[in-house]
């Protein structure tokens, strides 16, 4: 058996650290293993040797030319490894695969990777994936947005947890709180600054710590500091050390518009931090936190709820060591070895 995982690139993007994840799982059990990269030629992530890294061609622009060449590429690919299985990450790399092996026979397993409602292109998807053998969602409100061909053929299963993730931290707490995030839209980072704004007025002793990069930075530094809190709000760019970073700040922060389930917010609950997030389509926030239990929700775009929420952390010291020890336990539920062994038993289920 060889697992083929189908991405357009591997960047510093959540669904590419859950197919490095996947990946080096799968070689660590004696699984033949690769990664195809059908629009890029970067990988950020760390793979084990192991792992063949297959490059189909870099990004087309649309350019329909080179997608043919891309397609024509993947097709001999698979012929060669006729007994692959094909695991795509994309909806692209559902499409393309789905062309490309053409009179062929794989076995193929679709992951749904982000809101689908929020794509463009339904019908075009949706033809895709039911050609799947398997479609994999990562929540249960995902499952609502297909018809019930899809729904048939679909299984959810959470996202792993990395098995380097730094240990639970359980000492003195710097009063500093952090986000991990693309600095893009839909993390909606300007409302967690106008939070952070009314925050500061009773806790002026914290500052605000931002992992990730994107197209906002410019904005969302102008914005800080038009709130007049840019000297408390600093901006660290992508860092592949995040978690040793900002594993005794006092607390994390998602404050995403539509999320599936955040990679960073289970990694940084799974070391044992008090996490504030928001109630956001499509139910990832919800498969994970039980209010003030092992984490805080509040309303999406909501500033004042969200301020109230980091108010209530980091006044509440028992409350926050409560939710920082249960949201440890996550570390358990969601292990690479479990979660790796749910897309193989997809695969069992039905060749």
């Amino acid at each position: 058996m060889k697992i083929v995982f189908v991405v357009p690139d591997m960047v510093g993007g959540g669904t590419e650290r859950i197919v490095s994840l996947l990946a080096n799982e799968y070689v660590k059990r004696g699984i033949d293993t690769s990664v195809l990269i059908f629009a890029g030629n970067t990988v950020e992530y760390p793979l084990d040797p192991r792992v063949e890294v297959v490059i189909a061609g870099g990004p087309s622009g649309g350019n329909l030319g080179i997608r043919l060449k891309r397609i024509k590429f993947m097709r001999q690919y698979y012929r060669k490894n006729k007994d692959c299985a094909i695991f795509a990450f994309s909806v692209m790399g559902a499409v393309f695969s789905s062309i490309a092996t053409i009179g062929q026979r794989h076995w193929t397993l679709v992951s749904e990777r982000s809101n689908p409602d929020e794509y463009d292109h339904k019908r075009i998807r949706d033809f895709f994936y039911r050609r799947a053998d398997k479609v994999v969602l990562q929540t249960y409100d995902v499952l609502k947005s297909f018809d019930r061909k899809i729904q048939a053929k679909a299984v959810v299963i959470p996202n792993p947890i990395d098995p380097t993730l730094p240990p639970v931290y359980t000492g003195v707490r710097q009063k500093k709180i952090c986000c991990a995030a693309r600095l893009e839209p839909g993390k909606d980072h300007k409302t967690m600054l106008r939070a952070f704004h009314a925050f500061r007025k009773d806790f002026p002793e914290y500052t605000l710590e931002i992992y990730g990069k994107g197209s906002l930075e410019r904005e969302l530094k102008a914005m800080a500091k038009e709130l007049g809190i840019d000297e408390k709000v600093h901006f660290h760019g992508f860092c592949p050390t995040v978690r040793e970073e900002i594993r005794d700040h006092a607390m994390y922060i998602l404050s995403s518009k539509f999320e599936g389930i955040s990679n960073a917010l289970i990694e940084t609950m799974s070391m044992g931090m008090p996490v504030i997030a928001t109630d956001c389509p499509v139910g990832g926030t919800r498969m994970c936190i039980r209010d003030h239990v092992n984490g805080i929700m509040v309303p999406v775009e909501n500033p004042n709820a969200l301020a109230e929420a980091m108010k209530e952390l980091a006044s509440n010291e028992e409350l926050a060591r409560k939710i920082a020890r249960n949201a440890a336990k996550l570390r358990e539920r969601f292990s690479i070895e479990k979660i790796a062994g749910q897309f193989l038993d997809c695969m069992e289920e039905n060749r």
